[in-house]
């Protein structure tokens, strides 16, 4: 596969990760699922609350899934990135 630099390429991250060779991307740029689905209130440092998500993509059956599946995309990335590739990922004062 040969893309163009400018491609985007959109669908389940660890899906579409998979069907790319080993070493050929320069970067991976990620906003991932925060896994924001919230028993009680978050609160950042100056204690205003973070709002909950409800939508499905960022619902998991428990932490352990989340943790699973975070691991399989970064995993994913690593293996596709080349030596000098960067990885972008943007998160949610909780998970980062």
């Amino acid at each position: 596969m040969n893309f163009p630099a400018e491609t985007i390429i959109q669908g389940d991250c660890i899906e579409e990760l998979k069907k790319l060779p080993t070493g050929s991307v320069d970067l991976v740029f990620a906003d991932p699922p925060y896994n924001l689905q919230l028993g009680g209130d978050l609160l950042r440092p100056d204690n205003s609350k973070v709002d909950a998500v409800d939508d499905d993509w960022d619902q998991f059956e428990s932490f352990a899934a989340y943790d699973a599946f975070t691991k399989a995309w970064m995993a994913e990335c690593r293996r596709v990135l080349k030596d000098d590739g960067a990885l972008w990922v943007i998160g949610s004062y909780h998970n980062i």
